[in-house]
């Protein structure tokens, strides 16, 4: 009898240091990796344990502490049957998979309803206390979920502020102010899908007769692709101030394409320069979504080129196209968010409807032109979500 309660104590003395020694280290804030060994440990030594699995589930089942087996289990595969039980029990000798039969009891670690563990345990000598086991493991598998989900916090927090400087920095790729004169009006509309996106267009001075208007889209979405278009903006910028020559223009914006995605990335992009004393429109559309350009006399969709920058490293071919006698007029770019927003009939807004929208809107002041096209693509899409970012850009040219 006095040897019992001996034991007894001696057991509970073993499970109160295995306790204190788990709750120290969860204290210390040890990373995972120290708190799965002091864990091994702490049953080894202060328990007994002989043998031990202990299964986690983290995206997959894995085998995260092991000892005292005959099988290495981090390459054994958890068995599904044993996911949906709740209970402690002995494991079954006679009927169990070979893989198992190493252990003597299934110990299942849940939380909320939600099983976090499995620990199978093997112990030849000393009666385990599987409560006890249980208890422990749910203890130490706890803190390291909570570790987890306070990582993850930093992380979002981290990515929050990230996504806050990267819409700052795109926010300064785009023109401060576009023309609003009775000869030159520009108008813009953006909505990026995620607080940062990969659209990108542009309106620069050239001479007093001269203009360049632009519109791009990168492949790919937020801070990637805000990146990768800034260091598109900046070269863009550079090249004009050094030659309006829109073949070299393009060429020099593919090889610093390349040179920065390394082929991962692609920019679709269309640049056009305007001459008021010529009366002459030239123009390269990269792969780009032909702009419309609708006239007194003319409706024509501008897709003369050349194929998306950043695909090859040399272009396999390149044309400018041009248009001439060209005094008053209405241009329209956008990027493919625009024409492939869906409805609920999974049916695309589509080119047709656009060309409808700007013939019946080719007088109206521009910004009464965006505000129609926006309604009637809320219309189209219903309950729909924009599926990308949209942007466009509209440019109207008088004598």
């Amino acid at each position: 009898m006095v040897e019992t309660i001996k034991n007894q104590l001696e057991i509970k003395e073993l499970e109160l240091n295995a306790l204190l020694e788990i709750t120290q280290s969860v204290n210390m804030n040890l990373p995972e990796e120290s708190l799965y060994k002091i864990y091994h440990f702490t049953l080894r030594a202060n328990l007994n344990i002989k043998k031990l699995a202990l299964y986690v589930f983290n995206e997959q089942w894995n085998c995260e502490v092991n000892f005292g087996t005959l099988s290495d289990y981090s390459e054994v595969i958890l068995p599904s049957k044993f996911l949906n039980q709740r209970e402690i029990n002995r494991i079954d000798q006679d009927r169990e998979d070979s893989s198992f039969k190493e252990f003597d009891t299934y110990v299942p670690v849940a939380h909320k309803d939600r099983l976090l563990a499995v620990v199978f345990v093997g112990s030849d000598e000393l009666e385990t206390n599987t409560d006890f086991i249980q208890a422990l493991t749910n203890f130490i598998i706890v803190a390291i979920e909570n570790k987890k989900l306070g990582r993850r916090q930093l992380e979002q927090q981290a990515l929050k502020k990230e996504l806050e400087i990267a819409s700052q920095v795109q926010q300064l790729l785009f023109p401060k102010s576009l023309p609003n004169k009775k000869n030159l009006q520009i108008e813009a509309t953006y909505f990026p899908h995620h607080r940062v996106g990969g659209d990108y267009y542009d309106y620069l001075p050239i001479d007093e007769n001269r203009f360049l208007v632009c519109i791009a889209d990168v492949s790919g979405k937020g801070v990637p692709a805000a990146i990768l278009m800034s260091n598109f903006q900046a070269s863009l910028r550079t090249l004009v101030r050094k030659t309006t020559n829109l073949k070299e223009i393009v060429e020099e914006l593919n090889y610093q394409i390349m040179q920065n995605a390394k082929g991962e990335n692609f920019i679709t992009f269309f640049l056009a320069v305007y001459d008021r004393s010529q009366k002459v429109l030239n123009y390269v559309n990269a792969g780009h979504n032909p702009p419309v350009l609708v006239c007194p006399k003319r409706f024509m969709f501008l897709d003369s080129g050349t194929t998306i920058l950043g695909a090859f490293s040399k272009l396999p071919f390149l044309n400018e196209g041009k248009v001439e006698d060209l005094e008053k007029f209405l241009f329209f770019a956008y990027t493919d968010g625009l024409t492939e927003t869906e409805n609920d009939s999974k049916e695309y807004f589509g080119t047709k409807r656009l060309e409808v929208l700007l013939k019946n809107n080719r007088e109206e002041e521009l910004t009464l032109v965006h505000q129609n096209i926006l309604a009637e693509l809320d219309q189209f899409r219903g309950k729909n979500e924009y599926a990308d970012d949209i942007t466009f850009l509209s440019c109207r040219v008088e004598p």
